[in-house]
C-alpha cells in the first residue's frame, strides 16, 4: 500500500478499476494545488489458491445452471468478503488521520450484459463482461456494507464525462493525472490513471 498525508483534513473519494480477481484503487484529495494521492493499493478479489475463481463465469461454462449458479454464489460471497475486509481498513484509515470518504467510482465495462445466466452461459462476450461484473459488484457490495454511495462509468465514456465535470480538456487530465504518479512513484499505469480519474470525479460532483 502507498499512502501519503494531505496539507489539510478535507473529504477524499476512491476510484477503482477492476480486473480478473482484482482492482487497483485509488484515493484522492482535492486541495489548492489540485488532486493529491492519498492511498493507492491493489485489492485481490479471489483466492489465489482457486484459479477458476478469477473468471468465475469462464469456470462454470460448461456446466448446468443449477451447479453453476451454485459455484458462482460461492464465489461471490468470497469476493465480496474480500473486498469489504480491503475496503474497511482504507476507509478506516483515512478516517484516523481526520478525513472523510464520501463515495467510490468504478471503471464500468463497455461491453454488453446478459440479462440472465442461462443467456450469459450461452454467449462467450456476455461471459467476458459477466467475468469483470463480478468483481464490480464485490465492490459495490463491500462499498454498501461501508455506507458509500457507488457510480459507475463506463470506460468509454471516462474521458468524456471527466471533461465535463472537471471543466478541462481530455488532454490536460491526462497530463494532470499522470503527474501524479510522478509524485507517489510506481505502480502508476493505465489501472491507476483510471482509477485516480473516477475519484477525482466523485469529488468535484459532490
Amino acid at each position: 500500500m502507498a499512502r501519503g498525508k494531505a496539507t489539510s483534513h478535507t473529504q477524499v473519494a476512491l476510484g477503482f478499476a477492476p480486473h480478473s480477481g482484482w482492482a487497483a484503487a485509488v484515493a484522492l484529495c482535492e486541495t489548492g494545488g489540485g488532486p493529491q494521492v492519498l492511498v493507492r493499493e491493489r485489492i485481490e478479489m479471489a483466492d489465489a489458491k482457486d484459479p477458476e475463481a478469477k473468471q468465475p463465469y469462464h469456470a462454470v461454462e460448461d456446466l448446468p445452471e443449477d451447479q453453476a449458479a451454485r459455484r458462482l454464489t460461492r464465489w461471490s460471497a468470497e469476493a465480496e468478503s474480500r473486498a469489504h475486509a480491503a475496503l474497511r481498513p482504507m476507509v478506516d484509515g483515512l478516517a484516523e488521520d481526520g478525513h472523510r470518504v464520501i463515495g467510490l467510482a468504478i471503471l464500468d465495462s463497455s461491453g454488453r450484459k446478459g440479462d440472465s445466466l442461462a443467456a450469459i452461459l450461452a454467449s462467450h462476450a456476455l461471459i467476458h463482461t459477466a467475468d469483470g461484473d463480478h468483481f464490480r459488484d464485490a465492490i459495490v457490495a463491500a462499498a454498501a456494507r461501508c455506507r458509500l454511495p457507488v457510480t459507475r462509468i463506463r470506460a468509454h465514456d471516462l474521458e468524456e464525462v471527466a471533461a465535463a465535470v472537471l471543466g478541462a480538456p481530455p488532454e490536460r487530465l491526462r497530463d494532470t493525472v499522470k503527474a501524479l504518479g510522478r509524485e507517489v512513484g510506481p505502480p502508476w499505469g493505465a489501472d491507476q490513471k483510471a482509477a485516480a480519474l473516477l475519484a477525482w470525479l466523485v469529488l468535484r460532483k459532490s
